[in-house]
């Protein structure tokens, strides 16, 4: 295991667990060394190898777009199990250069090591809950394997569906799913009659299965409505607008067997539906354009929120909150400015603004660290375990303190206005749902 895979396995666990604090695996492998090739979707760019890697026990290489590889950044990238995977577009020689990739894959799957590949190729601009074609490489490097190995050894393709909320928000929810194991030894006869009707045949069952993993709307112009279904029902996985009382896995069933249900039906020929689709785009468009969250209107509706507990949660945390600008406000704010200058697609922002956080946070924070044992009290242990302690957790105190008071400011200016038009178009909007869709 190289030192900077090690690093990004188990030392980042704290940031993503700040990040996506409710992240839940299923049917997670158990086997370190797995001999396995993880064939993922690709819902959030750089963000995918960091969650699965960190959430799956088996040590795995990635395959990633050769065009990352710059002169600066290959050595990082060769330290954290990264290798190039070329397309036409990066010049000539593509296959060759293609070829001695697959035969270190080669290598890796015989010696017990695993491969997580994004099997989708590449990742929307804007966040769908959508499956996009999956490619044949994975299958292809698996029965390149067995051949190398003259099929001595068991190589086995794992489907895993990874479901955001919302992948650049923090304190959003993460479901990994992993589907059961294919064995490719079993399909050596099929290989060897017809190669390549094989490889066609078990990538589809590898789409199919990964499909199963996560929520999928293939008809691309519902996927607003299937969010909108699931932010005012509030049971699904909206990073804003859920019921987090409701479990995660529950809330990610709900999100699946919503999109299911919308592939299954035509509804571009149902008249409820397509007047629900546009009702519900209205309703929210007019919320957009009268600066009201969706969740503040349910909140007043149910009567839902406490103003004594939200005084209490102010007048309690308050010091721990100014702690937490201290130690992480600067650095905080700088990473934040210079990626969202730096990388015109929100795509990657929560990746990299997660991984070069946690550096400049950690070193901003070696300041204090000296200053308290050369100041306050010469003992590294105590200030160490500062470091590692208060430092941090004040800091993810202050993040939620302060959206809260931007929050409940929010709520108390919805409060004072006459909601009534906007409630009863709610409820008739929530009565539609229960009525025409079954999972609702």
């Amino acid at each position: 295991m190289r030192p900077l895979y090690f690093f990004l396995k188990y030392f980042l666990k704290y940031p993503l667990w700040v990040y996506y604090p409710r992240l839940i695996t299923v049917n997670k492998p158990k086997r370190r060394f797995a001999r396995t090739i993880f064939a993922s979707n690709h819902a959030a760019s750089f963000m995918d190898p960091l969650v699965v890697a960190q959430c799956q026990p088996p040590i795995v290489f990635f395959m990633t777009r050769s065009d990352v590889f710059t002169p600066i950044l290959k050595p990082i990238l060769w330290a954290s199990h990264m290798f190039p995977i070329y397309r036409d577009i990066d010049g000539e020689n593509t296959k060759e250069k293609n070829e001695n990739v697959f035969r270190k894959c080669y290598r890796i799957l015989k010696y017990g090591r695993s491969l997580l590949i994004f099997s989708e190729g590449f990742t929307d601009d804007i966040f769908i809950r959508r499956l996009k074609p999956v490619k044949k490489g994975a299958v292809r490097i698996g029965f390149g394997a067995l051949e190398d190995m003259d099929w001595a050894k068991k190589v086995y393709i794992r489907a895993v569906g990874v479901n955001y909320s919302d992948p650049n928000t923090i304190g959003s929810d993460v479901v990994i799913s992993n589907s059961d194991p294919i064995c490719l030894n079993d399909y050596r006869q099929k290989f060897i009659d017809d190669p390549n009707k094989t490889i066609y045949d078990l990538t589809k069952l590898v789409e199919t299965k990964m499909r199963e993993q996560i929520t999928d709307v293939r008809k691309k112009e519902w996927a607003g409505t299937h969010e909108y279904i699931m932010r005012l029902t509030k049971k699904g996985m909206n990073a804003v607008d859920a019921d987090k009382s409701i479990p995660l896995i529950k809330r990610w069933q709900y999100s699946k067997d919503l999109a299911d249900w919308m592939n299954s039906q035509e509804l571009d020929e149902v008249v409820e539906m397509v007047c629900l689709r546009d009702d519900l785009k209205a309703y929210f468009d007019l919320l957009k354009k009268e600066k009201i969250e969706e969740k503040h209107v349910a909140e007043i509706v149910n009567k839902k929120r406490s103003d004594a507990r939200v005084k209490l949660y102010f007048a309690l945390l308050w010091p721990f909150a100014i702690l937490g600008l201290i130690h992480n406000y600067l650095p905080y704010k700088l990473i934040k400015n210079f990626v969202e200058k730096s990388f015109r697609r929100k795509v990657f922002w929560g990746s990299v603004k997660m991984t070069l956080g946690v550096v400049a946070i950690g070193l901003f924070n070696l300041i204090f660290v000296f200053l308290g044992y050369y100041l306050i009290y010469p003992s590294w242990l105590i200030w160490i375990g500062y470091f590692f302690t208060v430092a941090p957790l004040s800091g993810m105190i202050a993040y939620g303190y302060f959206n809260k008071i931007k929050d409940h400011k929010k709520y108390k200016s919805t409060l004072e206005r006459d909601l009534s038009e906007i409630a009863t178009l709610r409820e008739s909007l929530l009565e539609r749902i229960n009525q025409f869709i079954p999972v609702a």
